[in-house]
């Protein structure tokens, strides 16, 4: 479903990716990790088409470059790490803009497209907000509204650059579980950047490990959630034990590094 070659991104002096190769499978949760920098954002923001790149972007078996903007709206929905609402627009209006691909230019949205975006609300627990204006809101309510916007997108792939910020425990839990059920049930292809490995671990099915702009490591959350490669590239000391459904759980150490 999404597939990279040589994926590169130079910006101003720096080069932040460096040919990194992926390929998601369709249905597949792929969480790309790693320490702050290492251009996991930007990863991201390149296979939406949000940043130059070199390299290829492969969508759906068609290159990225190819798509036009509806038709990769309609193929990919994105949610960023800290997006800009309008602080008049209502967090209905705000979701309902995940719709835009489907209505006609110069047209309107219609009764289905409304009734969409208000089970989307409902089911991230954001129906009594629905009148409530964008600049009103919390942290953790905004970043539910912008997800809320890429669910009512119903695009095949998810890019959720770090789903969870600001959030409680609680709805932490509530926006994954959410994800995982729309993608098991719905064949949704998603990825995530997470900076938690502990819960990359617990819902992805891989993980992509990024250091200083390349992948040094992918595989199941077993293979990448190391002590080794966890202290190498995360500077961190850190116990790895296996949780109670086999996935691993990371531990800081006090008195590391």
């Amino acid at each position: 479903m999404i597939e990279t070659d040589a994926l590169s991104v130079r910006l101003g002096e720096r080069e932040v990716l460096t040919e990194v190769g992926l390929r998601v499978r369709r249905g597949e949760w792929l969480a790309v990790i790693g320490p702050n920098g290492a251009g996991k954002s930007t990863l991201v923001k390149a296979v939406m088409g949000l940043v130059a790149h070199r390299g290829e972007v492969i969508l759906d078996g068609r290159p990225g470059d190819a798509l036009r903007p509806r038709e990769r709206a309609r193929l990919v929905a994105y949610a960023p790490q800290t997006p800009a609402l309008p602080p008049d627009m209502t967090v209905f209006e705000y979701a309902l803009l995940g719709r835009t691909p489907y209505i006609p230019y110069l047209g309107r949205e219609s009764r289905r497209d409304k009734e969409i975006t208000a089970s989307v609300l409902d089911r991230l627990d954001l129906t009594g907000l629905a009148a409530r204006r964008a600049g009103e809101l919390s942290g953790g309510e905004r970043q539910r509204v912008v997800l809320a916007r890429a669910l009512a997108q119903q695009a095949p792939v998810l890019l959720l650059d770090e789903p969870t910020t600001a959030l409680d425990l609680g709805h932490q839990q509530q926006v994954l579980e959410l994800v995982d059920r729309l993608r098991l049930a719905d064949g949704l292809t998603v990825v995530t950047t997470l900076h938690d490995l502990t819960v990359a671990g617990l819902y992805a099915d891989r993980l992509l490990l990024l250091a200083a702009g390349r992948a040094v490591a992918v595989g199941e959350p077993g293979q990448v959630l190391t002590e080794t490669l966890v202290g190498a590239h995360f500077g961190a000391h850190v116990t790895i034990e296996p949780g109670p459904d086999g996935r691993p759980v990371v531990h800081l150490v006090r008195g590391g590094p």
